[in-house]
């Protein structure tokens, strides 16, 4: 009977370790240059010879953000220096953000600085937040405010102030056709809603120039980090964000997107818009 207690105790230890070696490893994942299925496991070690990852998410699917925090843990098992970039948190929030990396701040106030800053359930990104706190990952605020961007989709960008202007870092906002044709392949052609189409592009572009100079910006102060930018799948495709990397720099980065069945998968997309696609979401 004791050698029977000590086998059944032995087996849950070994399905324990294997539990927990899998968490964030065994995520089935496409390489599209490669046309085929893979892991995490096998893809992290050359995602991590990139500077910037992008993982993209549409806001409210808990999953794809399941799937945005075992990279994250994928990365920095391998023992890479990780920061996390953040379309949900403005750059005017990084003190928040680093009081609470700190410690110095509660989950309660802190959530009140969230939903200041996003509009979406805190409880779909917790646990990212919280994993960044626990292994003390620099979480980095991406974007700018609100009122920019929603004014450039209502009025264009020639509306803004010079004092508005002023918090874009000097950006230009000139909308080519190829930038047009991908917000109406990604959005769709009706994602404006009544806006007017070319200030709707205008406003994307802001976004995506804005984080794409704030994540640049950090790579300066520490070139020797991967920084997992946390987006929209709108953003985070080659057309979008990684578009104006390649304009100002030469930083190695990689697109990773959740499956969204028509609209995200194997059948649907090609290397043209991302490196990776994280399936089974």
């Amino acid at each position: 009977m004791k050698q029977i207690a000590i086998l059944i105790l032995s087996v849950l230890g070994m399905i324990s370790v294997v539990g927990a070696h899998e968490t964030p490893l065994d995520q089935r994942i496409y390489d599209l240059s490669l046309g085929k299925e893979t892991h995490l496991s096998e893809a992290v070690h050359q995602l991590k010879q990139n500077r910037i990852i992008l993982v993209g998410e549409h806001h409210s699917n808990t999953k794809h953000h399941e799937a945005q925090l075992s990279v994250i843990k994928a990365l920095k098992d391998t023992g890479s220096k990780v920061a996390v970039g953040l379309e949900m948190f403005r750059s005017d929030s990084q003190q928040a953000l680093d009081r609470w990396l700190s410690g110095d701040i509660g989950e309660e106030e802190f959530q009140q600085i969230y939903y200041d800053n996003w509009s979406y359930p805190w409880s779909a990104y917790r646990m990212i937040f919280e994993y960044a706190r626990e292994e003390k990952i620099p979480l980095i605020g991406l974007n700018v405010s609100r009122d920019i961007t929603r004014q450039v989709s209502r009025q264009g960008f020639k509306s803004l102030t010079a004092a508005q202007r002023g918090e874009l870092s000097n950006i230009t906002c000139r909308v080519d056709k190829e930038y047009m044709a991908y917000i109406k392949n990604a959005f769709g052609g009706h994602a404006h809603g009544n806006l007017n189409f070319n200030y709707f592009c205008e406003a994307q572009l802001v976004w995506d120039n804005v984080m794409t100079i704030n994540t640049l910006n950090y790579l300066e102060k520490y070139p020797d980090t991967v920084v997992v930018v946390l987006t929209g799948t709108g953003h985070a495709r080659k057309g979008a964000i990684p578009r104006q990397i390649r304009t100002r720099s030469r930083v190695s980065h990689a697109v990773i997107l959740p499956e969204v069945r028509g609209i995200i998968d194997p059948e649907t997309i090609n290397d043209k818009d991302a490196d990776y696609i994280m399936l089974g979401l």
